[in-house]
């Protein structure tokens, strides 16, 4: 497969599937698909649509274009929730199911996400659908995540349906193993595996967390991948960056914060890292981060005196404050890049456990605090363990210390 694209590219993007050989998993569904479109060649069949459903980023769409230049067919394509009304879907997918192509090939019409439009009398846009899919004079395909409520049992009846499922792991496993090949990346098959099963069955999710996990990497490890527990799936949190960094409308901005379950503590983290990469202009960049300081400064306030009221300073300084920084327009695609200090705290999460708990037993026989214990009496011990193992022996029996510690504080 050729890959010519540029390496700033999404992965989503660059390993694209474009044909049917490299969609992922739903080899039956697949299959179907195909056979229905190739029945056309002797006339429409009973059911003039085709309905493919299924969970996001299982490959839908993919396979729908995929298959049209398998089958050299000219695909007209568009996202059914921009088309609402009446008048739109006519204009649009109604004039194209009636005429011919120019180079004589044949043409298929692709209604993506129309579990988006509404079905109220006023917009009438499953009306509308339904009466271009009567008329057609060539395939129409429509995806959705779901077609099993009542208003789009009209729709069903008229339609051949194909569920899609998700993608097994061990089938987006060998789909990373292949896109890490051919970036040149060495990665432990238990990283690919974690990102598989984080995934949930979504194939596009899994290229993203593979791409943020292995940039700049050609190694990618099992702690490389870790903090990928940390990430949220109500909504990506690359769109709500993207909200934030490029929008210019402050309404807009503002609530890209209610469209995500992290927590303010870890958004903040979030844009704090990629602020750096994402504004060009030192000019920019300095505005951006003077705010992003004022939003940090809020928020120690917010802890020392419990003053939620000032929260609304924090969430405008680091989402409109940060927005409006911008003064330009940038034109290159740069990948957002997960949090490092998030990620240290990830990768060093045992042996912050492993010393708290040493802390306490210090402290419990001491009777001191944890913190005192760890900063005042632990930096003793590791000078006694290192050079006087029969004390050493004699005080890990008081303190009670396992292997583990013992190991910990000779290590450390």
């Amino acid at each position: 497969m050729e890959r010519t694209e540029s390496r700033n590219i999404p992965w989503i993007i660059k390993y694209r599937p474009r044909t049917l050989k490299e969609v992922i998993g739903n080899k039956e569904g697949i299959r179907k698909v195909v056979e229905w479109l190739k029945s056309w060649e002797a006339g429409p069949p009973k059911k003039r649509a085709l309905l493919i459903y299924g969970p996001p980023g299982v490959g839908k769409t993919v396979a729908v274009e995929a298959a049209s230049r398998d089958l050299n067919l000219e695909l007209i394509e568009s996202n059914a929730s921009d088309y609402r009304r009446n008048s739109d879907i006519k204009s649009f997918a109604g004039l194209a199911s009636q005429y011919s192509t120019l180079t004589g090939r044949r043409r298929v019409i692709l209604l993506d996400e129309i579990d988006g439009i509404s079905g109220s009398i006023d917009r009438g846009g499953l009306k509308a659908i339904l009466s271009v899919i009567e008329n057609t004079r060539c395939p129409i395909v429509l995806t959705a995540n779901e077609i099993f409520d009542p208003r789009f049992l009209p729709l069903r009846d008229r339609c051949l349906l194909i569920e899609f499922k998700r993608p097994s792991v061990r089938e987006i496993v060998s789909h990373l193993r292949r896109i890490c090949l051919l970036e040149g990346i060495e990665a432990d098959e238990r990283a690919l595996r974690y990102i598989a099963e984080k995934c949930n069955g979504d194939v596009r999710s899994a290229l993203n967390d593979l791409q943020a996990a292995a940039q700049g990497l050609t190694r990618l490890t099992m702690e490389d991948v870790l903090w990928l527990g940390y990430r949220n799936r109500k909504e990506d949190v690359f769109k709500v960056l993207r909200t934030i960094f490029y929008s210019k409308n402050c309404i807009t901005v503002k609530q890209a914060v209610d469209r995500t379950n992290l927590d303010l503590d870890m958004l903040f983290e979030w844009i704090y890292e990629n602020v750096p990469y994402h504004f060009d202009s030192p000019f920019e960049l300095s505005e951006a981060m003077e705010a992003l300081a004022l939003a940090d400064l809020y928020r120690k306030r917010i802890g020392r005196t419990q003053s939620w009221s000032l929260l609304r300073y924090v969430i405008d300084l680091m989402t409109a404050g940060v927005a409006l920084s911008r003064v330009g327009r940038t034109g290159r695609w740069v990948p957002f890049r997960f949090p490092q200090r998030i990620k240290l705290l990830s990768s060093t999460k045992k042996s912050r456990e492993l010393l708290s708990k040493i802390g306490s037993r210090i402290g419990e026989k001491c009777h001191v605090s944890s913190r005192v214990a760890v900063r005042d009496i632990l930096p003793y011990l590791r000078v006694i363990f290192q050079n006087d193992r029969k004390s050493a022996e004699g005080l890990a029996r008081w303190l009670e210390l396992d292997k583990a510690m013992v190991r910990y504080i000779l290590e450390s």
